[in-house]
């Protein structure tokens, strides 16, 4: 390998993206987007949000979320502070009745299981574990009452389909984890009844807020569970969440600007044609992304199944003995190619690349293009 330090090579412009954003959270923010933002001027940033001017954009963004995932009659759209791993324990405090079954294949699916195994109100939850870089599948087990998957893994860029476990109890509930996943890949609301993410991967927003999109199942388990005597946080509360979205507000402050952006790119979403366009789009880059590397000498996907590959978050391998990811991702930042760094807990020679809607396929061609210009001179 090269001595020649990493940072020194230098891209032509004509093989460079127009945008050389490629990160799995905080995601590309449409430059429109935060344009449109600053163009408000006085009239949102620093302002009340239990007054009209931020009511509305709550409200348009509950009701932007109701119509892009398609929702049956009956589902809520609720919010609140504190992202995905809040509704973590959220899910622990005001979801599960007694027991949960948790899929754990990474990082992130492992935490919902750690915080309900941690609850000295429940018992042990059922976990079903597969290594990185798969997933496992849920199986129905009598007295299970909530069935926990995760829709998109993003510390190992693997997806998984959506669907409640044949011959589960009646009334048992699905929750899923979909923070990266949500807005870019498909699926059937109908068989789910807790869909959570945070708005910094696909929705283009900033963190600290998380969304769950609730069917009649889940609001009446929530009502029962805060009937029942159990304590509850106020901050956890998902009943006084429900409450306060009903109001198109949140329980505490929020962020504006992450709100604002959130709504933004809900109705860009919408505008474009919804979630199957938001669908198609990340698929046309991971089919860019994985053919590439398939076809490498030196790259190859890291997730072997092909309809496990996630279309919004790409994980690729790297040899060792021809490039070192560190080097990789050095020399494509000095050239404005950001974020492409691996999931740091995977451990990983690897590149991983978000191809979120608001990623360009052509982006996504033209990262490629520039991987093989920085390891032919690494080499």
């Amino acid at each position: 390998m090269s001595t020649r330090p990493s940072t020194e090579i230098r891209i032509p412009a004509d093989l460079l993206p127009r945008d050389g954003r490629f990160g799995c959270g905080p995601s590309k923010v449409r430059p429109e987007a935060v344009e449109a933002l600053a163009a408000t001027g006085r009239s949102f940033l620093g302002t009340s949000h239990r007054q009209p001017t931020v009511k509305s954009v709550v409200g348009r963004l509950r009701a932007g979320l109701a119509d892009l995932f398609g929702l049956p009659d009956g589902y809520q759209v609720a919010l609140g502070n504190g992202g995905a791993t809040v509704f973590w324990d959220i899910a622990t405090f005001a979801l599960i009745e007694r027991r949960s079954q948790h899929l754990v294949f990474g990082e992130f699916s492992t935490k919902f299981a750690a915080a309900a195994a941690a609850a000295p109100f429940l018992d042990a939850p059922d976990l079903i574990e597969s290594p990185p870089g798969s997933h496992p599948d849920a199986r129905a087990v009598p007295g299970i009452d909530l069935y926990a998957l995760t829709h998109n893994e993003t510390s190992t860029g693997v997806m998984m389909s959506l669907g409640r476990p044949p011959g589960a109890d009646p009334g048992a509930l699905v929750a899923v984890d979909a923070t990266s996943g949500a807005g870019g890949l498909a699926f059937d609301p109908a068989e789910v009844d807790a869909y959570y993410f945070a708005p910094q991967k696909c929705f283009g927003s900033d963190g600290g807020l998380w969304a769950a999109l609730l069917s009649p199942g889940a609001v009446d388990r929530v009502r029962r569970i805060a009937s029942s005597g159990r304590w509850v946080p106020a901050s956890l509360d998902l009943a006084i969440a429900l409450d306060n979205s009903a109001l198109d507000q949140t329980y505490n402050t929020p962020a504006l600007a992450t709100l604002w952006l959130f709504a933004d790119q809900v109705g860009w979403m919408l505008g474009k044609g919804g979630l199957g366009w938001c669908a198609a789009r990340s698929s046309r880059s991971a089919e860019t992304l994985y053919s590439w590397a398939s076809a490498s000498g030196y790259a190859s996907p890291y997730v072997v199944k092909p309809d496990a590959r996630s279309t919004v978050v790409g994980t690729i391998d790297l040899d060792a003995s021809v490039a070192r990811e560190a080097d990789v991702c050095a020399a494509l930042r000095a050239n404005g190619i950001v974020d492409t760094e691996s999931y740091r807990k995977l451990g990983r020679n690897q590149l991983r690349v978000g191809m979120f809607p608001n990623v360009d396929p052509d982006d996504v061609q033209a990262l490629t293009h520039c991987i093989d210009y920085v390891v032919e001179r690494l080499t």
